[in-house]
């Protein structure tokens, strides 16, 4: 693990591979380990980096008051350190959303972007009811006893989770830490990305499971209609968490379209 020091919060991030550089951005309720078969199966082509955001795995807790704008601050500096150049640059659900302020504040860094099952922000990409719904189930959530906390999310996955990476994703599960979790979830429900989209000029594949109920393909229609020259590819029988459930499939595409756009 390396690490990189932002105003005071310590930012973790494995690396591996060489090439082009090729960064992977977590979901909420987990950490960079969520990579680990796109850091294993990548490496050969690219330099491969996954980061703890602030608040996760091995960086350091949120400061009070850290909002969406600071998370993509955090990872331009991650960026910054690698000294390889602008980035391909790759989120899944919440870590599209960090992505999506990163391309907002430090466009020079990216060299495209990946969305992976995502959203413009909950308030940008759902409607009211349901993000209310939301909203709701986070609320219980954080008030359970701490020895009674649950970050799992409904509806991660397309099926049951692959049995592969159930050791793992308990292991990251019991290691959230409630901060955070309600921290990313209410800034969710509170950001509208919208306004961006259309200003997006670098080339952009929108990395979508076929059966996400989280963000569903209705989401990922509307990120294809407001990004000049998107390009959508949906992943058969995936659910929101496309690369952990259908890892070959999902590396594939990320080559390929890595490939075209050095």
């Amino acid at each position: 693990m390396a690490t990189v020091q932002v105003g005071g919060v310590e930012v973790a991030y494995a690396r591996a591979g060489h090439g082009p550089p090729l960064v992977l951005v977590h979901g909420a309720g987990v950490d960079g380990r969520m990579w680990q078969p796109q850091l294993a199966d990548l490496e050969d082509e690219f330099t491969v980096v996954a980061w703890d955001e602030p608040g996760a795995g091995r960086s350091s807790d949120l400061p009070a008051g850290f909002a969406l704008r600071d998370f993509a601050h955090c990872l331009a500096a991650v960026i910054e350190a690698l000294g390889l150049g602008p980035a391909h640059v790759a989120g899944l659900s919440w870590g599209g959303t960090v992505v999506l302020e990163l391309y907002r504040h430090h466009p020079e860094l990216v060299r495209t972007l990946l969305l992976v099952d995502t959203y413009a922000g909950w308030k940008g990409s759902l409607p009211p009811e349901k993000v209310a719904a939301r909203v709701e189930g986070a609320e219980r959530m954080l008030a359970a006893p701490r020895e009674q906390f649950d970050p799992t999310l409904p509806g991660l996955f397309a099926g049951d989770p692959p049995a592969a990476f159930v050791p793992l994703l308990d292991t990251m599960a019991g290691e959230v830490r409630p901060e955070t979790m309600g921290a990313e979830l209410f800034m969710m429900a509170e950001t509208d990305q919208r306004d961006l989209l259309p200003t997006i000029t670098v080339p952009t594949l929108l990395l979508w499971g076929e059966l996400d109920v989280r963000s569903p393909l209705g989401v990922a229609r509307a990120f294809e209609d407001a990004i000049p020259n998107a390009e959508l590819v949906v992943l058969p029988g995936a659910g929101h968490v496309s690369n952990l459930e259908t890892p070959q499939r999902f590396n594939r595409a990320v080559r390929t379209f890595c490939r075209a756009h050095r």
